[in-house]
């Protein structure tokens, strides 16, 4: 009786693993977006552009504005501002030229440089 018990058990624990990190068809590993720049600082400049003022950015803590749409989870959007496909290019475009993207925006054109621009996109996509 004991062997039997031993033996369920250890069919229980392989059929369990067997489900571990199954998520109906979709990878289990993280997908990461390469935005080409320095998400370190791509965090320092959205403190220092003042974004969160407008926004509520997660790993910022003084970012609790509320103008603009919370950006956590943003690299799980599909979408950036309803108009573009959520892409490291779009994202660029939208952070340096917003108003080129939809002209009736309260987004700012900030002055970022296409380097800067690519920063700040790095630091969103790791909003997960």
């Amino acid at each position: 009786m004991s062997t039997s018990i031993t033996l369920l058990g250890v069919l229980g624990v392989v059929a369990c693993c067997g489900f571990v990190g199954c998520r109906g068809g979709q990878q289990t590993k993280d997908y990461v977006v390469s935005a080409g720049g320095n998400a370190a600082r791509g965090k320092e400049l959205i403190q220092t552009y003042g974004c969160g003022s407008c926004h509520t950015i997660p790993g910022i803590y003084t970012a609790r504005g509320v103008v603009g749409p919370p950006l956590m989870f943003f690299s799980r959007r599909t979408m950036i501002a309803g108009e573009l496909p959520n892409s490291p290019d779009n994202l660029v475009l939208w952070i340096r030229n917003p108003k080129t993207v939809e002209p009736g925006t309260a987004m700012p054109d900030l002055g970022l440089t296409d380097y800067e621009a690519h920063d700040v996109a790095a630091y969103l996509y790791t909003l997960r």
